[in-house]
């Protein structure tokens, strides 16, 4: 891996941060677990499709600027450097996006990509059910076959982004006979159809981030399958890869972090009398900083034609444990302040710390749980017998 940036990766560089400086909105957005911040984000998303920054690893023709791994990589680097908004659009464009790319037919391609892309429709996720939390394999919720139709009966519930989306993206079981992985499909969605009712799931901080989706008899097309019927776990399984792997949450999130938990310990420092947090902030950055270089050598290998399997079970318990001890750190520097939230009367600037720590806890359950992760390292990786 050359640690060096071409000329072309560091003109690339300054176009990006020249053109974040001259878009950014004029004030924080507010949280797109509302209704107003949804409406916002939505916006910027359209902003960013125009500067064709929306997602710049796709082909031109679906809204992108062909971008290979280590150009997406300098484009998060200055994103988050210049601290924009988060993007409200993550399931689409991280996840089903690049699931699209892989399993998707031309058509499907064509449609879905590029309203993505601009905004124009929002994505959420439907993996869990209230019996099937981080075991997929255990789906109930039923797509029942007539003509080229499917008829979805049941559950899906903690779907990311779903109280404000437009479509969720979900497996169900197309063969009512199946067990576990077998027999199920991956299906798109449409939120507004009939049959479909979605009820809001309150977060800690009482903002309305996740939902359950119930399925009365919804009808939907034969041509919403992504994939070949009863496919449905290994496409969910390329999407999971997404997820645990480079694109949910790439490097540079956790580096601005630790950059903001280094700002905040020596805004504190006279006021600190655990030694211990000092440590705790250094090895935070050092942290980032490894997970910064295995994802550039992740990413070099993949675009030499290399692949990226169960390892990114690796990556899913590194990136969300090292955001939780960041956090963990912060509360630890804000002693008491810490639980104040932004907008509380005696907060002054305490920023988002307490709200992005209550996130944080999250991490180690989506994307697949820490403990089913370690089992897959076990088996996959270091070839261990099953229990």
């Amino acid at each position: 891996m050359d640690l060096e940036y071409t000329a072309e990766q560091k003109k690339f560089r300054q176009e990006v941060r020249r053109w974040l400086a001259d878009h950014m909105p004029a004030e924080p957005l507010q949280s797109f677990d509302t209704d107003t911040g949804f409406k916002q984000h939505r916006r910027w998303e359209k902003t960013l499709a125009e500067g064709n920054f929306a997602m710049v690893t796709w082909p031109q023709k679906y809204g992108g600027r062909g971008c290979n791994l280590i150009e997406w990589l300098i484009f998060e680097e200055e994103y988050y450097r210049a601290r924009a908004p988060l993007r409200v659009n993550q399931n689409g464009i991280f996840l089903l996006g690049p699931t699209l790319m892989e399993y998707g037919t031309s058509a499907q391609k064509t449609r879905y990509l590029t309203p993505m892309a601009k905004g124009e429709e929002i994505w959420a996720q439907g993996w869990s059910e209230p019996g099937a939390g981080s075991d997929m394999a255990a789906i109930r919720c039923k797509a029942t076959r007539t003509g080229d139709t499917y008829v979805i009966n049941g559950q899906k519930t903690w779907s990311t982004r779903a109280a404000f989306a437009d479509w969720v993206f979900c497996i169900f079981r197309t063969d009512p006979d199946s067990l576990r992985h077998h027999g199920l499909s991956f299906i798109l969605v449409p939120l507004n159809a009939s049959g479909v009712t979605v009820r809001p799931i309150r977060q800690l901080n009482g903002l309305t981030g996740f939902a359950e989706i119930f399925f009365d008899d919804v009808q939907v097309p034969v041509e919403n399958r992504l994939g070949e019927e009863g496919q449905g776990w290994q496409v969910a399984m390329a999407t999971a890869g997404f997820e645990r792997g480079l694109m949910l949450r790439s490097p540079a999130r956790f580096q601005e972090t630790a950059k903001q938990l280094v700002e905040l310990y020596h805004s504190h420092r006279n006021d600190i009398l655990d030694l211990s947090i000092e440590d705790a902030v250094v090895k935070s950055f050092m942290d980032a900083e490894a997970y910064a270089l295995s994802t550039y050598q992740t990413a070099s290998r993949l675009i030499k034609g290399g692949k990226i399997g169960s390892e990114s079970s690796l990556n899913k318990i590194f990136w969300s444990e090292l955001d939780q001890r960041m956090h963990e750190t912060a509360m630890s520097i804000l002693a008491s302040r810490a639980e104040l939230l932004p907008h509380a009367p005696a907060a002054e600037n305490v920023g988002n710390w307490l709200d992005d720590f209550l996130f944080a806890q999250s991490g180690p359950i989506y994307a697949g749980a820490n403990e089913i992760q370690r089992n897959i390292i076990a088996e996959r990786l270091l070839g261990m017998p099953r229990k």
